[in-house]
C-alpha cells in the first residue's frame, strides 16, 4: 500500500513510520508546521497538491487533525489516525463525522464517548511498543551503569500550568471551589470526576475569568477545555510533585525532566533524556520505574507505561481502569494507591529483588509477544481494508 504520513513531533511517529515500511508498504511523508489543527489554507493546498499528484491508499497521522480530514473528504482519500492523547480537543469538530475518517482511539472511554456521537468509523486500538528497538538499543550500549537507579520517573512536572497562572484573579469562593475539586479528584484512583464537578453555576461564573477560543466548526466546550487544559494539568502536578516528595524522604529517588525541580529537595535530578537513544536506558536500569498517568486520560494506558515494560523495566504505575483488561496486576507491573501506598510498595519491591525482576521480565514478554507495532497496524489494516470482521 502507498501511505502518506503527516509528520509532527510525536513520540512514536517513528516506530509507525519504520513497522509500516518493515511491512512492505510505501511511505511519504509531509511535515510542516501547522497555523491551527483546524485550518491552514498553505498546508491544505500542499497535501491536496500529492494526493492528486500521486495515488495513496490512506494518509495516517498520530493524534487526530481536522485540517488533514478537511482534504482528504475532498480528495475521497481514507484519513487513519491513531491517539496516543487524550482528550484530543481537535476531535471535537465537525469534521470528525466525515466519511473518510478511521478514528483509532487509545481510550475506551473517549471512544465510547464519540460512538456514541454517531461517529461511524470510531475503534478502540491501545498503544504498542517496538521491543526490537529497544533491545538493539540496550544491549548495543557501553553506558548503561550511568543510568542506573533505585527509583527513576521521568516526565514533566507541569509546573508551568494555566491554573496557577488564572487562580491570582480568581474570587476566593471559586477558586476554593476549583482547589476542592482537585482534592476530590486526587483522592479517587482509575476514574475521571472532574468534568462532572463543573457545575453550570461554577462554568458560568468562569466565563468571566476564562476566555474560550475555539473554531466556529469545534464543539468543544467550556467544561472540557478548562477541566482538561486547566485543572487536569494542575492535578497531574500535584500528584507527582507530592509523590516524589513523599518517596524520596524514604528511598533514593531520580529524576529526569526539563522542568523545574527547586522544591524536591531530595529528589537527585539527573537532567533530560532523548527519548530515542536514553530513555530505554533509565527504564532497564532502574530497579522502579514511575508512572504518574494525567488524569485527562480517563480510562488509557500511556506511552509511558509501554516505553517501560518495553525496555524490560519495572512498572509502579497508577491505576487505569483498562489496566485489567490488558494485564495482570503484581505479575506484569504493580499499582500504587496513593502516596501512602507507593512508599510501602516502593520499600517492599526493593528488598525483594527475585519478584520485581520476574515481574519486570513478565511484563516485557507479554508485550513484546502481543502488543507490538505490527500487530497493532496490522489490525488497523484489517479493520479499515476489510480483510477480517470489524472490531468495535
Amino acid at each position: 500500500m502507498r501511505i502518506l504520513i503527516y509528520k509532527w513531533k510525536a513520540y512514536n511517529y517513528r516506530d509507525i513510520k519504520e513497522t509500516f515500511l518493515a511491512m512492505g508498504h510505501e511511505v511519504d511523508v509531509i511535515e510542516q508546521k501547522l497555523e491551527s489543527y483546524d485550518r491552514d489554507e498553505t498546508f491544505e493546498h500542499r497535501l491536496e497538491q500529492m494526493l492528486k499528484n500521486k495515488r495513496y491508499d490512506f494518509v495516517f497521522t498520530v493524534n487526530y487533525f481536522a485540517v488533514v480530514s478537511i482534504v482528504c473528504e475532498k480528495c475521497n482519500v481514507k484519513y487513519l489516525s491513531w491517539s496516543c492523547d487524550n482528550p484530543l480537543i481537535s476531535m471535537y469538530h465537525r469534521s470528525v463525522f466525515y466519511n473518510c475518517n478511521y478514528i483509532f482511539n487509545f481510550d475506551k472511554s473517549n471512544c465510547l464517548e464519540f460512538q456514541g456521537m454517531g461517529v461511524k468509523h470510531m475503534y478502540y486500538l491501545p498503544l504498542a511498543v517496538d521491543t526490537d528497538r529497544l533491545d538493539a538499543i540496550i544491549d548495543g550500549a557501553d553506558d548503561l551503569e550511568l543510568y542506573r537507579n533505585e527509583v527513576a520517573f521521568v516526565g514533566s512536572l507541569y509546573e508551568r500550568n494555566t491554573y496557577d497562572k488564572l487562580k491570582i484573579v480568581l474570587p476566593d469562593y471559586l477558586k476554593g471551589y476549583l482547589e476542592a475539586v482537585m482534592q476530590a479528584q486526587m483522592s479517587v484512583s482509575g476514574a475521571n470526576i472532574i468534568e462532572e464537578m463543573l457545575t453550570p453555576d461554577i462554568l458560568e461564573q468562569l466565563q468571566q475569568y476564562f476566555k474560550l477560543d475555539k473554531s466556529e466548526d469545534s464543539f468543544s466546550d467550556l467544561g472540557l477545555i478548562f477541566s482538561t487544559t486547566v485543572l487536569g494539568f494542575k492535578i497531574a502536578a500535584m500528584q507527582r510533585k507530592r509523590g516524589l516528595i513523599a518517596l524520596s524522604k524514604q528511598v533514593p529517588v531520580s529524576i529526569y525532566t526539563n522542568s523545574n525541580t527547586k522544591e524536591l529537595i531530595r529528589v537527585d535530578y539527573r537532567g533530560s533524556v532523548d527519548y530515542w537513544t536514553q530513555m530505554p536506558k533509565v527504564f532497564r536500569m532502574s530497579r522502579i520505574n514511575l508512572n504518574f498517568t494525567i488524569p485527562n486520560i480517563k480510562t488509557g494506558l500511556p506511552l509511558r507505561m509501554w516505553d517501560i515494560m518495553g525496555a524490560g523495566g519495572f512498572l509502579m504505575t497508577n491505576f487505569q481502569a483498562e489496566l485489567p483488561e490488558i494485564f495482570v496486576e503484581d505479575r506484569d507491573f504493580v499499582c500504587f494507591d496513593g502516596e501512602k501506598d507507593l512508599v510501602e510498595k516502593s520499600l517492599y519491591y526493593l528488598s525483594h529483588e527475585k519478584e520485581r525482576e520476574a515481574i519486570a521480565m513478565h511484563g516485557y514478554e507479554k508485550v513484546k509477544k502481543m502488543h507490538s507495532y505490527r500487530i497493532r497496524l496490522q489490525q488497523m489494516l484489517d479493520i479499515v481494508f476489510g480483510e477480517k470482521p470489524e472490531e468495535r
